[in-house]
């Protein structure tokens, strides 16, 4: 039976076989699980075992990268009908088997061979459905924003910056220093206006922190971070904003002229209600409270 799960308000499906991606070990869409509804459209429908061939399309590599965490390659492309995504072992020949995930335009389903030779590898099926939802939800405006979310009175705050900047650092020491803030996710939440509301959800990919849960809040400000022997915190003007939050989105799509502006659509929605601003800091304290402080008004 096909599996259905709900992730920022959109309903992702996933067909037999493997559909059940908590059993096959992807722990972190459980909280996400809903009840199956064939009268629910899903904003996109997974099918897990086509047979697919790369040199039946006539591709476009938009953008090339390494996928460490699994030792793969991979390649985001477009051909004459949509989207398609594909991985393959680093060092491999021609003949290596490749990955692949294929979307055509203005369709909501999405096929892949990753269990056409049996249980998929987690990994693999994982970052896969990171990038196809994404590119589901792009013209619905919404993105997963690469950022450690942190939960106080209400409200959310998200720091950004390249990996390796204390993101993960600061939000730690949000919870360390001030009571009552709570971690949402660590690495790919989802921002989309709700209403006219800028909210960021929970979303079922965290990175390397297990922090996978189902609620959405009011975004009351975002932070770009970048490590300084000071602390020092100041508000960013609106194109100083929107080149903070670019580099966080997914990075593939900015090769894309219809996905990238479907991105800075979405960012101009929420910039529009948002303030942005820059944190130098130390990881300490200090640094935390001087965030706290200057967001959610705290003197």
């Amino acid at each position: 039976m096909s599996k259905d799960y709900t992730i920022a308000g959109f309903r992702l499906r996933i067909n037999e076989p493997y559909a059940d991606l908590v059993d096959d070990g992807i722990r972190g869409f459980k909280p996400f699980a809903v009840d199956f509804d064939a009268e629910e459209k899903p904003v996109m429908e997974l099918y897990t075992d086509v047979p697919l061939v790369l040199e039946d399309f006539q591709l476009r590599v938009l953008h090339d990268f390494e996928f460490e965490d699994a030792k793969h390659d991979c390649f985001f492309c477009r051909y004459d009908h949509g989207y398609l995504f594909y991985m393959q072992p680093q060092g491999g020949d021609s003949a290596c088997r490749k990955t692949i995930f294929v979307r055509e335009f203005g369709s909501t389903k999405v096929v892949s061979n990753i269990a056409e030779q049996g249980a998929p590898d987690t990994a693999l099926l994982r970052f896969g459905l990171w990038v196809m939802f994404g590119l589901a939800i792009n013209p619905l405006h919404a993105i997963a924003i690469h950022s450690s979310v942190i939960v106080k009175d209400g409200g959310a705050v998200m720091f950004l910056g390249e990996s390796g900047t204390g993101k993960s650092t600061h939000t730690r020491l949000w919870r360390e220093n001030i009571e009552g803030a709570k971690l949402l996710n660590d690495d790919s939440p989802i921002i989309r206006c709700v209403d006219g509301v800028p909210t960021v959800f929970g979303s079922a990919w965290s990175g390397k922190t297990p922090c996978y849960i189902n609620k959405s809040f009011p975004i009351r400000g975002i932070v770009r971070l970048s490590q300084a022997p000071y602390n020092a915190m100041r508000r960013q003007g609106t194109i100083e904003s929107l080149g903070a939050l670019l580099p966080s989105c997914p990075p593939s799509f900015a090769y894309d002229n219809e996905l990238q502006d479907n991105i800075c659509d979405t960012l101009s929605e929420v910039l529009a209600k948002v303030p942005v601003y820059h944190l130098e800091c130390l990881p300490d304290a200090a640094a935390a409270q001087l965030s706290y402080n200057t967001i959610l008004g705290r003197k």
